[in-house]
């Protein structure tokens, strides 16, 4: 017999406190960003550019979050391994899909379930990633 305990799902207002709380971190460290939250089948809940971000940030934060949605790990930690040599060298390539390994994407777990991703983009990367789990903190 199974025993599957149900786990809620992302929420609009998930989503939109992912949003708030990222921008408020971007804010406070002078950054324009674009801020995408996507549920856990990639459909996306919540999208926000501020108005000075630069126009592709708009698609980074889209392809940071759906490749930490489709790997379930932080973008950050996926960096080397896209690396010549490393594990996931042609995957970039390999796949017909939006991945990004550029640090600013990490993935949304509920009960260490995965639910979702958020995906930063606009400032450096480390910017980023840092604006990402500053975000995940309010979540709760």
């Amino acid at each position: 017999m199974s025993t599957t305990t149900a786990v809620a799902p992302l929420t609009i207002q998930d989503a939109e406190a992912l949003v708030t709380a990222a921008r408020q971190a971007a804010e406070a460290a002078g950054v324009t960003v674009s801020v995408t939250v996507l549920d856990a089948g990639g459909h996306l809940l919540a999208f926000r550019r501020d108005d000075r971000a630069v126009l592709i940030s708009g698609e980074t934060s889209t392809r940071k979050a759906y490749t930490a949605l489709q790997l379930n790990a932080p973008t950050a930690d996926l960096v080397d391994a896209v690396q010549p040599g490393g594990p996931f060298h042609t995957l970039p390539t390999a796949l017909d899909r939006p991945l990004l390994f550029i640090a600013g994407g990490v993935p949304v777990h509920r009960d260490g379930r995965l639910i979702g991703a958020l995906g930063i983009g606009g400032g450096a990367p480390e910017q980023d990633h840092a604006f990402a789990t500053a975000a995940l903190e309010t979540l709760v």
